[in-house]
């Protein structure tokens, strides 16, 4: 990810600025952004772990049942997006 610049505000800037506060989001946004993407990494490699434990005592590499009780989850929580990021997650995790 590329390092983002956030403007400081001036000191005459106003705390509620319009400009500041946009900043100031933006540069939460990318914290979290930050974050997100090392949790999506961390899921792949414990997905890396269970599908090759899975393969290595002859089951298979995906685990229907499981896949659809993420999908509930994350609808549940998130509504009809969230089934999408889910099924994004787990096409992310498949490959591993």
């Amino acid at each position: 990810m590329r390092p983002t610049t956030v403007t400081e505000p001036t000191p005459q800037a106003a705390p509620d600025d319009p400009e500041t506060v946009i900043a100031a989001e933006r540069a939460r946004i990318d914290a979290l952004d930050t974050r997100i993407v090392a949790l999506v990494r961390e899921r792949m490699e414990v997905s890396e772990t269970i599908q090759r434990v899975r393969i290595e005592s002859g089951g298979r590499r995906v685990h229907l049942a499981r896949e659809m009780e993420i999908l509930d989850h994350y609808s549940g929580e998130l509504g009809s997006a969230g089934r999408d990021l889910a099924m994004t997650l787990l096409r992310l995790c498949r490959g591993h």
